[in-house]
């Protein structure tokens, strides 16, 4: 499995729900059609979700998560980074590139007046789960590789500083009142 095979089946899940928003869900049927693949092709799964976890991590998108959740551990990003990935590949890459983008998702704009929290932690196991249950095992670890970026010194940031969140994300500022 190559990346654009794993797009591929995230936008496969979630055509085959019937709630989009229902994020858990689309993890789940990931999951469910990974079951079908060889045992590499699902270790491949996990290397690229890997992957995308650590292209993803950046500061400023914590900030964004920091505003869209009322707050953000580290744990709460890696589950918001979930959530980013269950809304495919064309959101996941804008965002990634353009955080006040998520601004303008629909569903971030609804929930800026109930206080709804984007995270899909159901996400970061769909392979796991997937290879449980196809082949009875854990999923080999050894096969695995993490690269997380050093981070950037710019990129470093109060998420309390208020003037600060609303000079990098307007958008999502002026959203959220914050």
């Amino acid at each position: 499995m190559n990346r654009e095979q794993f797009w591929i089946l995230i936008e496969e899940a979630r055509e085959q729900v019937l709630d989009t928003g229902d994020d858990a869900s689309i993890a789940g049927r990931a999951s469910e059609l990974l079951v079908c693949r060889s045992s590499q092709e699902i270790a491949a799964a996990q290397q690229i979700l890997w992957d995308l976890m650590a292209d993803s991590y950046q500061h400023p998108l914590w900030a964004a998560a920091y505003i869209l959740n009322g707050g953000c551990s580290d744990d709460g990003l890696d589950y918001f980074r979930g959530w980013l990935i269950a809304q495919g590949r064309m959101v996941f890459e804008r965002v990634v590139a353009h955080l006040d983008a998520l601004a303008e998702l629909p569903d971030v704009r609804a929930a800026a007046a109930e206080g709804i929290d984007f995270e899909c932690e159901e996400m970061l196991s769909i392979a796991w789960n997937a290879h449980q249950t196809a082949t009875g095992q854990e999923l080999p670890a050894d096969g695995l590789t993490i690269r997380y970026p050093d981070p950037d010194p710019a990129e470093n940031f109060d998420f309390d500083d208020h003037q600060e969140m609303a000079r990098r994300l307007p958008a999502l500022t002026a959203l959220y009142l914050y």
